[in-house]
């Protein structure tokens, strides 16, 4: 163990992602208006997706809808049937 370690994140990337879509989400909220941040997300969700499977821009939708109270973020992913790249 160096001297420096607990500089050093030890959060998954998973964790990290998460909180930041519930930062956005929080941000967002009591807003009447389309999210802006929705276009960012889709090009960041399309680029990781990219580094393991070949598919084309349009295969990423994402879409806020409201339900009662409660904001939903829906994301759809069109995989492709072959191999990972």
């Amino acid at each position: 163990m160096g001297m420096f370690d607990f500089l050093k994140s030890s959060r998954k990337t998973s964790d990290v992602a998460k909180n930041r879509l519930q930062f956005i989400i929080a941000q967002q909220r009591g807003s009447g208006t389309e999210p802006d941040y929705l276009p960012v997300m889709r090009e960041e969700l399309l680029a990781v997706i990219q580094k393991y499977v070949t598919i084309d821009a349009d295969a990423v939708k994402v879409n806020v809808t409201k339900e009662g109270d409660f904001d939903v973020l829906d994301i759809k992913v069109d995989l492709p049937d072959g191999k990972a790249t």
